[in-house]
Order: C-alpha cells, then sequence, then structure tokens
C-alpha cells in the first residue's frame, strides 16, 4: 500500500504547473500558433526512426519556456520521472494521457503524462517512471520499450522532470487508481507534432507575465482536452528533437 505522503507528492508532481495567482488557461489569449515549423513527415513518426533518433541524437536545442523561470528557487528541487507513452496503433502512434480526478487538491482535472516523485528505492528516473506509471494506470512495464529520455524538464511548482519516452506495444489492458486519475485516453503523435496545434498563451498579473504552450485536442462530440503547461512544452521538445 502506498503511504499517505507518496500519495500526497504524486498528487503535486503532475506535469501542469500550479502558480499564485492562480488562472484558468483556457480563458487566456493566443498570442501566436508556430507558422514557421512544418508537420512531422510520416517517417519521423514511426517506431524505428524514434527509437534511432532517441538512441542517437543528432546536435538540437531543447525550448526553454517560461516554467523553468518561475518556481521558488529558495525551496530547491524535487526529482521526479514521467513517462511518454507512444502507443503502436495500425494507424499510427498515439500518445497516451490521463485526465486527473477533479476532486483532487491539485491540479484537479488536468491532462499529464503518467509519472511522479522519485522514491529512494527506485533505481534511477527510468525505474520511477515506469513503476509510477503501473501505480497510476496498471501498464506493467513489460509492455513498454523504452527508447530514451527528453532533456529534464523544471516545472514551475519546483519539481525537476525527466521524461522518459517509451513504445507501448499491443495486448495490454489499463486499471486507472481512481484516487487520481479520471480518464486514460489516446492522441494521435500526427496532431501533436503540428506546430500548427502549438499555441503560445499569455497569463498576466501584476507581479509579472508568464508565456507557456497549449495543444487542445477535440473531443469527440464537442469540447476539447486541453494540453497545457509542462505537458505541452515537453510535446514540443519531442517535436524538435524528431524534427531535428
Amino acid at each position: 500500500m502506498r503511504s499517505c505522503c507518496h500519495a500526497t507528492l504524486r498528487a503535486s508532481v503532475i506535469l501542469e504547473s500550479a502558480m499564485r495567482p492562480t488562472f484558468d488557461p483556457e480563458t487566456l489569449p493566443i498570442i501566436e500558433t508556430d507558422s514557421r515549423h512544418a508537420p512531422l513527415s510520416t517517417p519521423r513518426m514511426r517506431p524505428d526512426f524514434i527509437r534511432h533518433r532517441l538512441l542517437a541524437p543528432p546536435a538540437w536545442e531543447p525550448e526553454l519556456t517560461d516554467e523553468s523561470r518561475v518556481y521558488d528557487r529558495t525551496r530547491g528541487l524535487r526529482e521526479a520521472a514521467v513517462l511518454v507513452p507512444l502507443v503502436e496503433r495500425s494507424d499510427g502512434l498515439t500518445v497516451l494521457l490521463t485526465q486527473r480526478n477533479a476532486n483532487l487538491n491539485a491540479h484537479a482535472g488536468q491532462i499529464s503524462f503518467p509519472g511522479g516523485g522519485q522514491e529512494t528505492y527506485d533505481a534511477n528516473r527510468i525505474a520511477t517512471a515506469l513503476r509510477e506509471t503501473e501505480e497510476e494506470i496498471g501498464l506493467t512495464r513489460n509492455y513498454v520499450e523504452v527508447l530514451g529520455s527528453l532533456p529534464d524538464y523544471i516545472t514551475g511548482t519546483g519539481y525537476h522532470v525527466s521524461p522518459v519516452v517509451g513504445l507501448v506495444h499491443s495486448g495490454f489492458t489499463l486499471r486507472a487508481d481512481e484516487r487520481e486519475v479520471a480518464d486514460i485516453f489516446e492522441v494521435p503523435l500526427a496532431f501533436l507534432m503540428d506546430p500548427a496545434r502549438h499555441e503560445r498563451r499569455l497569463f498576466r498579473w501584476e507581479g509579472g507575465e508568464r508565456m507557456f504552450y497549449a495543444m487542445p485536442y477535440p473531443r469527440e462530440g464537442g469540447g476539447q482536452r486541453f494540453i497545457w503547461g509542462a505537458t505541452a512544452g515537453m510535446l514540443r521538445n519531442l517535436y524538435h528533437l524528431l524534427a531535428a
């Protein structure tokens, strides 16, 4: 059984950063979408290409977001890891994401990768990402082929996150931890790797401003899945890596 402290830690590490003052990111203005970069071509979104690219990456620059500039540096960084699960489907790869329960105290209803805080018994960040994923959504590690990692990401809440990229092979079943996860869903990788879908939004308050990425994904029947903050920032870096 997971301890109360462990559950609280994971509740606070999900990757859309909470800040004060609070705000509703969906209501904030879109400053721009990225019309300068082309969508990834189909060959660059195939497992073999992604596997090779993570094994032997070319020279490229990750994008620094405002989140890494706004966390409280006096508190230090807390270690965490997430899994970026790329699911093999007949019509192309998808990205598996979770939506948090609406009744949680932290980051209620927000969208994230599965993952959480590093424990002392985890051998490394990969072990953290795989363990947390299994606990959170029931995806066992024997279905996950670890391909590599994206650059570490610092969240506005002061977490030092390692995004571990994994290829999820067919045959798996999922079981959500109902205390934390309201929904598990997939988004086509092609949608997320199209820069025209990458919105830059701006939040201003008396003490400053924050720019963040959002990638709203339409729901069937209306509405949208609002992917934003650190989750969108890591996906943006995945795009840069695969496009380099």
